[in-house]
Formats: C-alpha cells, sequence, structure tokens
C-alpha cells in the first residue's frame, strides 16, 4: 500500500489524502469515524480531508439515518485535475503567443549627447524613403553645418518630407526647401520628433543638444498615426 501511496502523492494527493482515498477504495463505503479509527487519525482531519477529496472529485457521500457514509470514486476521476490543467494551459497558450511575438519586434533605445548624436539621426534618416517630423524649431539647420548637403542627399533619393513646424518660422531656412512639404500650427515646441522606418527620434537643441533614438515597429506606427492626424489640422505654407 506504501507504493500506492506515493504514486498517488506523485499524482497530486497529499499523504492524508492518499491515505484516506485508498482505505476508501478497500472498504467500498465508510463513516468518518470508522475511517479515522481505521487509518489512525484524528476524526476532525479525516473530515477536513474527505472535503477537499470531494472537492477533487475523488470521494462522494450518501446519507443514511442521518448519517454520513463515503465512498471513493471511480479511479479515473484522478485524471480531472490533469484534465483542468491541460484545459487552462491551452487557453493560455495564445494569450502566451501574443507576448512572444510582442517580444520578437526588434527593438532598441539610444541616446545621444553632443551633436554627434544628430549626426547619427542624419544618417539614419538618409536610408529612408520617407521622413515626417513635428513640432520642428529648425534648430538642427543650425547647430550642423552639413545640413544643407544632407538636405540635397535626401532631395535626390526622391525620399518623401513632410514637416510640421511652429507658424513663426514659416519661410526661415529650415523651411525652405522646395522639394520638402511643410505646414504649420500655433503650437510652441521644444523638441523635434522624427518619424522614419521603425524609428522615432526626438531631439532637443539648446547649448547641448540630446537626442533620443527608439527602434521599435508599433511605437514607430503609433507616433505617425499622430502624425497624420496633425497634418491634417495644420495649415499648408
Amino acid at each position: 500500500m506504501a507504493a500506492f501511496e506515493e504514486s498517488l502523492q506523485k499524482s497530486g494527493l497529499t499523504g492524508n489524502e492518499a491515505k484516506v482515498y485508498l482505505e476508501l477504495l478497500k472498504r467500498g463505503s465508510s463513516s468518518a469515524n470508522a475511517l479515522a479509527k481505521k487509518i489512525g487519525m484524528d476524526r476532525t482531519l479525516v473530515y477536513t480531508v474527505l472535503n477537499h477529496l470531494i472537492e477533487k472529485g475523488l470521494v462522494n457521500y450518501v446519507v443514511k439515518s442521518n448519517k454520513k457514509f463515503f465512498s471513493a470514486s471511480e479511479p479515473e476521476n484522478l485524471l480531472n485535475p490533469i484534465r483542468k490543467k491541460e484545459a487552462f494551459v491551452k487557453d493560455l497558450i495564445p494569450e502566451l503567443k501574443k507576448i512572444e511575438k510582442i517580444q520578437e519586434i526588434p527593438q532598441e533605445i539610444k541616446v545621444y549627447e553632443g551633436k554627434e548624436g544628430l549626426r547619427v539621426l542624419m544618417n539614419l534618416m538618409l536610408k529612408s524613403k520617407e521622413y515626417c517630423a513635428f513640432g520642428s524649431t529648425g534648430r538642427a539647420f543650425y547647430a550642423l553645418y552639413e545640413i544643407p548637403r544632407i538636405a540635397k542627399q535626401v532631395m535626390k533619393s526622391n525620399t518623401k518630407v513632410r514637416i510640421i513646424g511652429n507658424s513663426k518660422l514659416k519661410g526661415t531656412p529650415p523651411f525652405a526647401y522646395k522639394r520638402f512639404e511643410y505646414r504649420f500650427l500655433d503650437i510652441d515646441s521644444e523638441a523635434t520628433t522624427n518619424i522614419f522606418d521603425d524609428y522615432v527620434a526626438i531631439h532637443l537643441i539648446k547649448q547641448k543638444p540630446l537626442v533620443i533614438i527608439i527602434k521599435n515597429k508599433l511605437i514607430a506606427q503609433t507616433y505617425k498615426n499622430h502624425f497624420e492626424i496633425l497634418w491634417k489640422i495644420a495649415k499648408k505654407s
């Protein structure tokens, strides 16, 4: 019997549950008092164990002359918790797959201080076929001497460029390239948000430029959606 008890414990029963279940299998039917005496277990504990086994579908009872008599259910019911776990895991797997897919999306965040960060950003933008920016301050134009050269490269590559800036900047050199599309909003902005490919880049140019470059397809698409809304309401140049 010890071997059976050990096997039942491996199947998920506690030691006391295994003892009670095996004894009921042998006896066929028993009161809690008789069961407690037979296996040498406290009667209160036997009741607790019986209730647990009833919850697991491994024990049932009938009432005779106002007295409960307990019986072991079919051994096949030992599979019920396993089936329940299997069903739970089957429902869980698709949700876990969704998380897995999100994690598969390449992503990285880089922070740069100084003009070199702007150069890194410009080099990334040169590889893109579409570039959008909102909150554009035009300060990068003055911060990097090579901006005019980069702008010519962009125009030669037929990259689609759309920029939203403050209305006060209309007609200034950073907003004067004929091949670029400009629109304006009466909103003050200290930082420019750039969107291209799977990138979102935010740069703040004060005494020392700060550039944050995020590579994440979902974030880039979200910012692009925001840009399109702003583009529709912005004023044409």
